[in-house]
């Protein structure tokens, strides 16, 4: 039978046998319309069975470089071009037990140009790629983004993820791009109970994470060139998503009464974070929304709502969405489950405008088909169920534990020498360092790396030209550092900000 793809590191005897023939008819050991040994006598040369063999032969002939007849030896096809197949480093020696290859031969550079990239795939090319942990990774780290495993509610998850596999169709078929009309109700049941917002489950489409749902968003509103607002400090892969698409960024400062909204330029796009601010942590003021929706209004342009963390607000209740003051249906919402339950889960969701509806379904369609059923399905059940937000009541409740823990060690450690924004919700900080300039921001997290902290500048969040030094901007005057709390335990926080603490009096 044929050989299957092996893991790197791992290559049957079989797969080593076709590599070596593979390679001898390139480089004409065999020309085309020559006979190779019988299966029988190859085995019996190289010491193994003659089953190995078979099977080498016939991988080698599904990929037609062999002819194999019931009887006959096998042949190489008499009009077998040999042009562009030639390969370099293999000799007839190599069928010899000693001498099997255990990697593919590697094609010499013939100095061709490589692939031409579209102008989007040049634009992706030239972006930072982001670093995810490896096995020199902090011992203790205060990524943002990340929650901690325990507080995932497993038993639950797994009773709903049995129950969705015992109620198989009888058929299986692809679903519904704008996800199952299922969990589209419960999600507008649990939208009107907790956030405020109004819709019709068709307006709802399911995406893999509030990233994908960007991503369409974006491209779907966006021709390159076209101007586009974002926040500034931003969350960066949104940057990213619309500086690869072409789009002319116009950063606009944040305060604590989130982005400013006087005198903005005509765009056709906004990218905010309305309900609490990434990385700053401000919430915008009713005033700025209702300015902001008037802008929209003014221009004919989109509005995208991220509420990455909306969940958490641990002062108030959590903020009503700007969603819900939206008359002019120019807001589109993002929503994830990322921040409560798992990001490994990549389950978000879309409340798209009626008129972008048809095009939303079209691109998800394009794009994946439709979000994994089964964990549609687990979803469904836990939001229909009640326990989705009874989970959300717990977790807020710890990570209020935990966030308590962080203030309180800043505070021990620190004293007036560091300053907090946005502890008031979601599930990280703004520590400023007030007792050293901006510019030893990186040599900071340098020495919290090497103590085994991991801790994560704000620096690479801001537009560039804020940061240049010129009068007019908005650059901040010491280092920052966005500090996620929601993977820890309080004595693990206890300890990193000792270890970190202990790292600055070095610098100081």
């Amino acid at each position: 039978m044929p050989t299957l793809p092996q893991p790197d590191g791992v290559r049957t005897i079989a797969s080593r046998i076709v590599d070596a023939i593979r390679a001898q008819i390139a480089n004409a050991v065999y020309p085309p319309g020559s006979r190779l040994p019988s299966s029988r006598a190859l085995a019996a040369d190289l010491g193994v069975s003659r089953a190995t063999v078979t099977a080498a032969y016939e991988q080698l002939a599904a990929e037609g470089y062999l002819e194999v007849r019931q009887g006959a030896r096998p042949q190489v096809p008499k009009g077998l071009k040999l042009d562009g197949l030639k390969l370099d480093g293999l000799s007839p020696n190599d069928l010899k037990p000693d001498g099997l290859k255990t990697e593919r031969p590697v094609p010499p550079d013939t100095g061709a140009p490589p692939p031409r990239l579209s102008e989007f795939g040049r634009r992706l090319a030239g972006l930072p790629m982001q670093h995810l942990p490896g096995p020199d990774a902090p011992v203790i780290d205060f990524r943002y983004g990340e929650l901690a495993a325990s507080d995932f509610p497993t038993l639950t998850w797994k009773r709903a993820v049995d129950a969705a596999i015992l109620c198989r169709p009888s058929r299986l078929r692809y679903g519904d791009p704008s996800g199952s009309p299922e969990l589209r109700s419960a999600l507008q049941a649990y939208l009107w109970r907790a956030r405020g917002l109004r819709c019709d489950p068709d307006q709802i489409i399911v995406v893999n994470g509030s990233q994908q749902g960007l991503d369409l968003s974006v491209r779907l509103l966006l021709d390159p060139g076209e101007p586009a607002i974002i926040e500034n400090p931003c969350y960066a892969a949104a940057r990213d998503i619309l500086t690869a698409t072409g789009a002319r960024l116009i950063p606009q400062m944040v305060d604590r009464e989130g982005m400013r909204t006087e005198r903005l330029p005509p765009a056709r796009l906004a990218y905010v974070t309305p309900s609490h601010q990434f990385p700053l942590g401000s919430v915008m003021t009713i005033s700025r929304r209702q300015d902001l929706l008037a802008w929209a209004r003014a221009c004919g342009a989109t509005v995208i709502e991220d509420d990455y963390d909306g969940e958490y607000r641990f002062d108030v209740a959590p903020i009503p969405t700007l969603q819900t003051l939206d008359r002019a249906r120019s807001v589109i919402y993002l929503g994830t489950v990322s921040k409560t339950l798992s990001p490994a889960l990549r389950l978000g969701y879309l409340v798209v405008p009626r008129p972008l509806i048809q095009s939303f379904r079209a691109a998800k369609r394009l794009a994946d088909r439709h979000t994994p059923a089964l964990e549609q399905s687990a979803l469904t059940e836990l939001l229909a169920s009640g326990a989705y937000e009874r989970h959300v009541r717990r977790v807020r409740r710890r990570n209020g534990e935990r966030r308590a823990a962080l203030l309180a060690a800043l505070r021990t450690r620190f004293g007036d020498g560091v300053r907090v924004d946005g502890a008031e919700a979601g599930l990280h900080v703004v520590a400023w360092l007030t007792r050293f300039p901006l510019e030893r921001e990186a040599m900071i997290v340098s020495a919290a790396r090497a103590a085994g902290v991991g801790v994560y500048p704000i620096t690479p969040l801001y537009d560039p030209s804020a940061l240049s030094g010129r009068p007019d901007s908005d650059r901040p005057d010491h280092p920052g550092l966005v500090i996620g709390y929601a993977g820890l335990d309080g004595r693990e926080i206890a300890q990193g900000i000792e270890r970190l603490g202990a790292a600055l009096e070095i610098l100081a």
